[in-house]
């Protein structure tokens, strides 16, 4: 017993000096004049402070990484512009050269209007007499004029005496080229007369023997295709017998409906084989027909049943909500008149507790004692 009471002293005694480590806590707390001053909670602001210069530093940091990979890329831009750069001078140059070496002024089709050299490669004013260029208007033949009379008459004898005799040697070697192409025509024909005959002198003997061996095949097959014939008519006279016998004889015509079961089961049946349902099978459905009208009837009813039975609660629930909507507003209104009951008395109490505190209480003036004995403690 002893040391019970002894260790409820202790416990006691630990929870009064942890209350009294939280009040000088709170003591130096509210007596801060800067932490009072501010009115906030300066670790966190220290701590949110913190924060942002690390934030801050975060996008220092991915700014100069942005800096530094932009200037990469401004190097990369300068690299490939400077390289376009040449290459379009490569271009141009190559360009130059191929105009200076395939595409030369004298190449133009327009270069004879600003040709340098254009009198010096022109004709004279007048190359003959029977120059085109020698008009009427250009002065530069006049009537009875010859100029080259000896020369032009020289040269026309000279030509005629060369067309007289390119002609008599172009007569000489027609008639030549005439006898021998006569002689090769006459050999030819002779030896094609020749072949043809004894072509057609072959031709003959072929056709001839062609024509006895087609004879005797033609013979063998029309005595086989006549006995081929016989001998299939009978065959089908033989089976046209067998058919009708089965028909007649078989269970289509005899209206079997075995015939008709399916080999999936005896419930499945083949429909270019039945011939419709017994009148057993009539019966059982004519009779499972009447069961579901009589069930659906039942069940027609039923429902009409619970729907009459719904709509009788449906009624008497709307009955009871109303019933009870009006005692809730009867209720409601007596508690509104209770209340305002009860705030007019509270109105009239206080109206005279005012009275009393401005004419009772508050007719005292403070003195410096009584403010003295503020922020003496922090509760």
């Amino acid at each position: 017993m002893h040391r019970l009471g002894f260790q409820r002293d202790l416990q006691e005694a630990a929870a009064l000096e942890r209350r009294r480590q939280r009040e000088l806590q709170r003591q130096n707390r509210i007596f801060n004049v800067r932490l009072r001053t501010i009115g906030v909670d300066k670790d966190a602001l220290d701590s949110q402070v913190e924060d942002k210069k690390i934030q801050e530093a975060a996008e220092k940091a991915r700014n100069e990484e942005l800096a530094n990979e932009s200037k990469q890329n401004d190097k990369i831009m300068c690299m490939l512009e400077e390289r376009q750069k040449n290459e379009i001078r490569n271009i141009n140059k190559a360009l130059s050269e191929f105009w200076k070496n395939f595409q030369t002024p004298e190449t133009r089709r327009e270069f004879d209007l600003s040709d340098p050299q254009a009198l010096k490669k022109d004709r004279p004013a007048r190359l003959s007499d029977n120059d085109p260029r020698c008009t009427v208007s250009g002065l530069q033949k006049f009537m009875g004029e010859d100029l080259n009379y000896d020369q032009r008459m020289k040269f026309q004898k000279e030509q005629f005496r060369e067309w007289s005799l390119q002609q008599q040697r172009d007569w000489k070697n027609a008639l030549a080229d005439q006898k021998f192409a006569d002689y090769l025509y006459d050999k030819n024909r002779i030896e094609v007369d020749r072949n043809t005959m004894e072509q057609q002198r072959k031709e003959e003997e072929k056709r001839r023997a062609v024509c006895a061996a087609t004879k005797d095949f033609n013979r063998t097959q029309a005595s086989e295709m006549a006995e081929r014939k016989k001998l299939e008519k009978r065959q089908k006279n033989k089976d046209d017998m067998d058919e009708i016998s089965n028909l007649l004889q078989g269970d289509l015509l005899s209206e079997n409906p075995e015939q008709a079961v399916s080999s999936f089961g005896r419930h499945r049946v083949i429909p270019d084989r039945w011939k419709g349902m017994s009148p057993d099978q009539l019966m059982a459905i004519r009779y499972s027909q009447q069961q579901q009208v009589l069930e659906k009837q039942r069940l027609n009813e039923k429902e009409r049943r619970q729907d009459a039975e719904w709509d009788r609660q449906r009624i008497q629930a709307a009955r009871a909500q109303l019933l009870l909507e009006r005692q809730q507003e009867q209720q409601r209104r007596e508690c509104r008149r209770a209340l305002d009951y009860i705030n007019a008395e509270l109105s009239q109490e206080q109206k005279s507790k005012n009275i009393y505190l401005k004419e009772e209480e508050y007719a005292n003036v403070p003195t410096d004692q009584y403010f003295a004995q503020f922020n003496t403690t922090s509760r």
